[in-house]
């Protein structure tokens, strides 16, 4: 790109009425009143008067603890743990005479769990800190005065600072433009880290400081700004400069925003106007939260009950005790192993170790980035086996941000052998092969030759390529067709010196992708001038290439009201040409009687492009006359410069005069590239019961396309869009009575809420789409109205909210959040999304095109959306599965342990003579009964990960959370209830009075500890066996290496002296191993207990199975390939009102999946 004062282009007349010099339509009246008082003074940061102004640093803060918080905060989240304050309390009363423990015993674990865990949060935050670090520290060139600038860090700028951005920088504060490269004052910023939009919007500063070129002209600069206070509203912002003695009212036309790029521009300078955390992006985030499990939540309440059987215990105990042992001289002590502070220990090293197996999956490693999946925090792996709803961005996260030509429709004619993910999706999924106008693309995808690729272009038709279409029957009407193509857009050209290959920016990818294929096609746009376009075309008549140039008269530009495109150009010949491209639903209507001759092909091409999620433009043109032309002029020019408040209206009015009798020439077809794999993993996703809500800050025909393309909208799905776009409306902005406006404005939204949820209430078997644009969801979000908005949102089958801030996306979230009480994970790759992916119960950051902001506010990290597949259906269900099977076996076995503790005392009358040995009660946790539930935590598998991806359904057990309600949590602690009870009763009568060896000895209560423990160990333990659904030599050795371990404990520990070993002295050579019946009891105790669960585990899996039950059913019986019984049981897991390509088969081939009658 050349650089410097070259560049002489009047960027604001191509841009027609975009930006011209007219009246602002800004309320600027409120300047200096309330939330409007904010003032700088340009070029003078140090001055007098901006010192007595206390504005905000620049230096950003996104870490969650400070130096000075780090310990209160840290403690503070360890201590909402219910468990933690427990222990906390118990290890005070320890140092008191009350405790039947010591000191050190009960505060050492406590410290060891919670500096492990402050230790995690802190390294956590560091790489948070590390982040802010190099953000902070970026270069820009400031103004230091007399035309002097010089580099200096981002943290060091003030409000009032001139600074100068060069071509491809990031904004480092939110300025007002002054000048540019560009004579005229525009400049292109790229702000996809605010909303998601790649395409490129313009920006003009004022006409009276535009001539501030160079830096020296800086030097005496002075002006003051009275601007609104900071806020989050990216779209708006009221002020007036104050320059010269004059007033000039600035608008959003001038302010460029933090964390936006500056692109195709050389320079630009500008005045900083908020710094820091009074910048518009930073106002759109929010604090990093404190996140908390579901599971880990619920896990308290578990210990509040259990506070609750404790108390019952101690109180019966102590009633007990005291009306049977009125008379005894000393009363004893109880001690409670129900709540083991081992447990949080356990699920912290399990979740620990399941992050790192997340880590490493190769499955979800993405070779072109060099990028793994990236658990940023292990607090969360269970909820993400629990997500009932997933708010999706769309621009780079279901999108690689990038658009590609891949058909059209010419003269009636279809031209293009490309096909689109959709298709594909849909070819394997029903197994037949894809054949596209008579190519089977699926079995022969090598029938025509290899091209290299070209960003933006994958079109394959002999037809049309290589300059074939001189010999299509219709190739005057090809010629036209790509000659607009390479004619009606705003795109700029950039010859590339070396390789004299051009290149194209242009406001938005699917302009690109044009200019791309005609240029591809043979006609090659490679000039512009202010006033005419070049193009290198093929002559049909000599065969060479030749150059034409075209005089650029009018651009009426694309809006979303118009819907489309036109230029008014006079070619070589002389011949004034209206050359428009647009909407189909705008641009048929427009079509001459004698200019319809191909649109009945044409809508039949365009519905099936649109069926395939193709985006679609009709191409249409006409010949003017000079009167007409002349006429259509003079009344634009008039309206161009109007400074009235309708003066959009009135271009329109005049534009639509022009607009008419166009003759057809054919449709477009582009891809919106979805990531790969998108298409199928929303399907999956889908298939699971998992809601997708797509929030982008795109315009709502993007966002609709892209909905199609990845199967979240389909042909007869109804569409229920709620919109501020309609007269009424219109009339009264007109007018610019706010308070009117807004009272309309909500009345409106919330007629058409209303409307909505009647209609989905009048039809529960049709599926239905709701889409809601940003202004429209200004509303729909206050408190008196976001409830039924939320009702209406549950009750459709997906939800698109288009043009949303990124403070609006957190909020919505929130609402989804709060409204459900069900569990959400917002997915997003941009700045723009750090709000919604920390206000989120999962945040997921895509480490994609967009930077580190998402990844660093995220929970976890991934290279592409299509791993969220395995991320929630394998690993999600596998980690939601293995902590909850894991806390309800640790409550089960501590249940078991601990009563028969309490039913020892209560035999012994609370006498205060322990059941077992001291070091018994100690190590039970720690040696012979933790290390299996780890293994089981980290690597049991009910169902493999290729059955979690064929039988989505089984997720749900997740969202329903079946494996950790009340009834399980109970049952389990009933089941160690009724073990304890097993174990107790028969040790108890099996090993008294009679005799215990050949000698007539009988059992004391050492020998009847020491069975008894033995029991518990074997017990817990095979339970542990009877659990597992998926064996590894790991869980082998641990299992039955900690039963083992009791054994060589209690010989090592028995032949202590009896100072050390008290109890247990010998108590297993000597008493326990030479007598059969301490094996016998074992053998039957043991046996006995498991039977319980064993019986009601067998009639539930072969009566009443779960639906990981059924699937472990399919894989006993071998019947993994019988796509017969597969399908039946996979069928539970397609609801009526379900999105995804397999919705939108199963739609095609029976109607009575979809009442709506498609349209096609």
């Amino acid at each position: 790109m050349r650089t410097g004062r070259k560049k002489k282009l009047h960027f604001s007349k191509i841009y027609s009425f975009k930006c011209g010099k007219g009246g602002f339509e800004d309320d600027h009246s409120q300047i200096g009143g309330p939330g409007f008082s904010r003032v700088v003074y340009c070029n003078e940061p140090d001055g007098l008067e901006a010192s007595f102004r206390q504005y905000a640093t620049n230096y950003v803060r996104s870490t969650k603890y400070t130096a000075a918080t780090f310990l209160p905060k840290s403690l503070f989240e360890q201590f909402r743990r219910v468990a933690n304050f427990y222990f906390l309390v118990t290890g005070i009363l320890s140092f008191t005479s009350l405790a039947p423990y010591s000191a050190v015993s009960a505060i050492i674990p406590l410290i060891i769990v919670i500096g492990a865990t402050m230790i995690k949060e802190g390294i956590e935050d560091w790489q948070r800190k590390q982040q802010d670090i190099e953000m902070n520290s970026r270069k820009v060139k400031v103004h230091e005065g007399n035309g002097v600038f010089k580099q200096t860090e981002w943290k060091n700028l003030k409000v009032g600072d001139i600074v100068k951005v060069e071509k491809d920088e990031f904004f480092p504060a939110d300025l007002v433009l002054l000048s540019s490269s560009y004579e005229d004052a525009v400049c292109y910023v790229e702000t996809m880290n605010l909303d998601g939009e790649t395409n490129l919007k313009l920006k003009q500063a004022l006409e009276v400081t535009s001539t501030l070129n160079d830096e020296q002209d800086l030097g005496d600069f002075r002006a003051v700004v009275k601007c609104e206070d900071p806020n989050a509203n990216l779209y708006s912002f009221v002020g007036t400069m104050q320059f010269e003695e004059q007033q000039f009212p600035l608008s959003p036309q001038q302010l460029l925003l933090r964390d936006s790029k500056l692109r195709n521009t050389d320079y630009i300078y500008g005045a900083v106007i908020f710094t820091g955390h009074d910048t518009k992006v930073i106002q759109n985030s929010t604090d990093p939260p404190s996140k908390r499990s579901k599971i880990e939540k619920k896990m308290d309440k578990v210990i509040y009950f259990l506070f609750g059987v404790l108390f019952l215990m101690a109180f019966i105990g102590s009633v007990y005790f005291g009306v049977v042992t009125r008379d005894d001289i000393e009363g004893g002590h109880r001690r409670c192993y129900l709540i083991p502070i081992s447990l949080y220990v356990s699920i912290e090293i399990v979740k620990v170790l399941q992050s790192i197996f997340i880590n490493q999956d190769v499955l979800m490693y993405y070779e072109e980035t060099d990028k793994p999946a990236h658990a940023r925090t292990s607090n969360l792996n269970e909820e993400l086996g629990q997500v009932d709803t997933i708010l999706s961005d769309k621009t780079g996260t279901l999108t690689c941000n990038s658009m590609e030509f891949i058909k059209c429709s010419i003269a009636g004619t279809a031209y293009g052998y490309g096909f689109t993910e959709v298709e594909r999706s849909l070819a394997k999924r029903t197994g037949s092969p894809l054949i596209v106008k008579g190519k089977d693309i699926v079995e022969h995808p090598v029938d025509s030759p290899k091209k290299s690729f070209v960003k933006g272009f994958n079109f394959d038709d002999e037809r049309i390529v290589n300059g074939n279409w001189v010999n299509e029957q219709h190739s005057d009407v090809v010629q036209k067709f790509f000659r607009l193509l390479a004619v009606c857009h705003t795109a700029i050209p950039d010859v590339d010196e070396n390789t004299g290959k051009v290149l194209y920016e242009a406001e938005s990818p699917d302009e690109a992708a044009f200019v791309i294929a005609a240029r591809e096609l043979g006609f090659e746009f490679f000039k512009r001038t202010q006033t005419s376009v070049s193009v290198k075309e093929l002559n049909p008549v000599s065969g060479k290439r030749v150059e034409r140039s075209y005089k650029l008269l009018n651009v009426l530009e694309f809006n979303s009201t118009r819907k489309r495109m036109s230029v008014i150009v006079r070619d070589e010949e002389g011949k004034l040409l209206l050359l428009c491209k647009g909407a189909d639903s705008v641009m048929f209507e427009r079509l001459a009687e004698n200019g319809r001759d191909y649109e009945e092909e044409t809508r039949e091409h365009v519905n099936e492009y649109a069926d395939a999620g193709l985006r679609t433009l009709i191409l249409a043109y006409r010949e003017l006359n000079e009167d007409e032309y002349e006429v259509f002029d003079k009344r634009f020019s008039e309206a161009k410069n109007s400074v009235s408040a309708d003066r959009e209206a009135l271009i329109d009015d005049v534009t639509e005069e022009i607009e008419k009798d166009l003759i057809l020439l054919g449709a477009t077809a582009v891809e919106d590239k979805l990531q790969q794999g998108v298409p199928e993993c929303i399907d999956k996703l889908a298939q699971a019961g998992i809601k997708i809500w797509v929030l982008t800050g795109d315009k709502m025909e993007t966002a609709i396309n892209i909905g199609y393309a990845c199967s979240l909208l389909r042909q007869g799905m109804k569409q229920i869009t709620i919109t501020l776009d309609n007269q009424e409306i219109k009339a009264l902005e007109k007018e610019g009575e706010k308070d009117a406006i807004a009272k309309a404005s909500k009345q409106s939204v919330l007629q058409q809420i209303t409307q909505g949820k009647a209609l989905v209430a009048k039809s529960s078997s049709e599926a239905f789409a709701l889409i809601i644009d940003g202004k429209s969801l200004a509303y729909a979000l206050d408190d008196d109205v976001k409830n039924l908005f939320l009702e209406l949102a549950i009750g459709c089958a997906s939800v698109i909210c288009c043009r949303s801030s990124p403070k609006q996306k957190a909020l919505v979230t929130r609402l989804v959040k709060e409204g459900t009480k069900k569990t959400t994970l917002a997915i997003g790759d941009g700045a723009n999304d750090v709000g919604m992916l920390q206000e989120a119960d999962i945040g997921i950051g895509i480490s994609g095109v967009e930077g580190m902001q998402a990844v660093m506010s995220s929970d976890i990290a991934i290279a592409q959306f299509r791993f969220l597949e395995r991320l929630l259906l394998v690993h999600g269900h596998w980690c939601y599965r293995r902590i909850s099977t894991m806390i309800c076996y640790f409550f089960y076995k501590n249940v078991t342990f601990g009563f028969t503790v309490f039913l020892y005392e209560a035999y012994a009358s609370f006498s205060g003579q322990p059941a077992y040995n001291d070091w018994f009660l100690s190590l039970y946790n720690v040696f012979f009964t933790s290390l299996p539930v780890i293994a089981l935590g980290v690597f049991d598998q009910d169902v493999s990960a290729r059955f979690c991806l064929k039988f989505p359904l089984l997720y749900q057990e997740g969202v329903q959370n079946v494996l950790f309600s009340w009834r399980r949590i109970i049952g389990w602690m009933l089941n160690g209830v009724c073990s304890a009870i097993i174990i107790f009763f028969l040790c108890i009568r099996a090993l008294d009075p009679q005799a215990f060896n050949k000698d007539g000895k009988i059992a004391d209560y050492q020998i009847l500890g020491a069975t008894m423990y033995t029991c518990v160990v074997w017990v817990v333990n095979c339970q542990m066996a009877l659990a597992i659904s998926y064996f590894t030599l790991i869980q082998h050795v641990f299992i039955w290496g900690g039963i083992a371990l009791w054994y060589l404990f209690l010989l090592a520990y028995g032949a202590m002296p009896p100072s050390i070993s008290t109890t247990a002295y010998r108590v297993f050579v000597e008493s326990l191993a030479p007598t059969p019946s301490f094996y016998i009891v074992t053998i039957f105790v043991v046996i006995s207990a498991l039977v319980p669960y064993f019986v009601y585990n067998a009639i539930q899996m072969r009566f009443f199975p779960m639906y990981h039950g059924m699937i472990q059913w399919i894989r006993h019986e071998g019947r993994c390939e019988d796509p017969e019984y597969c399908n039946m049981v996979r069928q539970r897991s397609i609801r009526a009102t379900t999105v995804g390509f397999t919705a939108r088969s199963l739609a095609r081939t029976n109607p009575l999946e979809d009442i709506s009658q498609n349209p096609r």
